[in-house]
């Protein structure tokens, strides 16, 4: 079995006996090591921003750029206004990867189970999606059943809400279109049974402009 000499005894032994540590003077200016706490270069340039007035216009630049992105999301991109009609089904139905339980801890479903949200929540009115900045897709949704959730994937949600006192929602990002498979607006989601069928619907072509 190896033996092992703790790190100071081989340092020693590693010497002769006669060496000794030797005091050689200060040679050359000494200056002491100063190092800005960074916290404090912080609020220093925090304390500069202010007083020069940067600050109060990052602040209003920020509620500028908040205010257009409420009032104008950014457009679902890869949309298009549909040329032709065409349906499809959607089963919504997904593989649990979890068990569910309960609040007390009871299993409901277990892990793997197939489970269809329509056997237990209704889709209650239709999904449309459409481009606000467009007049015709926005007769068409209105036009549509009056309990019908108008889901915009281009325009001003709040613009529209004031002028047509109707609720507007938006796609934000593209999650649902995508997630039904949507490439072209206006398109229509409704429960049929079990499933969902989704409509992309094609409207008259839009008249040139003089």
């Amino acid at each position: 079995m190896r033996s092992f000499l703790p790190l100071g005894a081989l340092l020693l032994a590693a010497f002769p006996s006669g060496v000794q540590a030797r005091d050689y003077g200060q040679r050359g200016a000494v200056f002491p090591v100063i190092e800005r706490d960074l916290l404090e270069q912080i609020h220093s340039r925090l304390a500069q921003m202010e007083k020069s007035g940067e600050t109060a216009r990052l602040n209003q630049e920020l509620k500028r750029r908040t205010i257009v992105r409420v009032n104008r999301p950014d457009p679902v991109a890869g949309l298009i206004r549909a040329h032709e009609s065409r349906s499809w089904q959607f089963d919504p139905t997904i593989t649990l990867a979890a068990d569910i339980r309960g609040a007390k801890g009871e299993l409901i479903h277990a892990a793997g189970t197939r489970v269809n949200p329509l056997d237990s929540v209704k889709l209650r009115s239709d999904l449309l999606f459409f481009d606000g900045d467009d007049p015709a897709q926005i007769r068409w949704a209105l036009r549509q059943d009056a309990n019908a959730k108008l889901i915009l994937v281009k325009g001003a949600p709040l613009e529209l809400m004031n002028a047509r006192q109707r609720r507007f929602y938006f796609d934000q990002g593209g999650k649902l279109t995508e997630k039904f498979g949507i490439k072209a607006v206006p398109a229509r989601v409704r429960q049929n049974g079990r499933q969902l069928e989704i409509s992309e619907i094609a409207l008259p072509p839009r008249k040139a402009q003089p």
